[in-house]
Parts: C-alpha cells; structure tokens; sequence
C-alpha cells in the first residue's frame, strides 16, 4: 500500500528550485499522475522520481499565468510573503492571508 504524505497543503505559496516561477497548490497527487509522454518530455538528466508527490499550481512567472504540475523535489516554500497575482486564484481560494490562501469551499 502506497503511504505519502505531501509536504506542502493547498493554498500554500511556492516556489520552484530550478525555474523563475512561484504558485499556490491547489491540487496534490500521492505520485505520478500524468501522461507518460509528458513525463519522457523532461530532459533525462534532471527527470524527477514518480514516487513522490506532484503538485498541481496557479503558477507564474514575470510573463505570463499558467498551470504547473510540479514534483516535491524541485518545490521550496515560498516565504516571500507576497501574494501572486493569477487571475484564477479567486475561483478555488479566499484573500491572501498569513502568506498562504485559504480555500473557498470545503473538499472532500
């Protein structure tokens, strides 16, 4: 039986390790859950471990907002204590507070 227990909850500010980008978490994944094509699209020399969790974020960057699916390796806790400015942020978390973002609704 798979036992994982993720690091960071939702609402949480992160960032990544490698990439200029920061997001909140709104969904996790015990361990790889996306398609085997997408994952064998990540340069070999700095793929992450499936066994792990990965991350589903409002990401941005200085350019753009988009969706990141990221693993528990390459994620830091954010302790800018700025909020992100994601358009989508407001469907799924209430206002930015404590440096984190509470959610709206209560899940399951």
């Amino acid at each position: 039986m798979l036992k994982t227990c993720a690091k960071y909850s939702l609402g949480q500010v992160v960032r990544h390790k490698k990439h200029p980008f920061r997001g909140v978490v709104f969904d996790v994944d015990p361990e790889f859950s996306n398609t085997e094509e997408w994952y064998q699209a990540i340069p070999e020399d700095s793929r992450p471990a499936k066994e792990q969790p990965y991350y589903h974020l409002l990401a941005e960057n200085d350019q753009s907002y988009y969706v990141a699916y990221v693993s528990e390796q390459n994620l830091i806790e954010d302790r800018s204590g700025e909020p992100l400015d994601h358009p989508d942020i407001p469907d799924m978390f209430g206002p930015f507070q404590d440096g984190a973002y509470p959610l709206h609704f209560q899940l399951n």
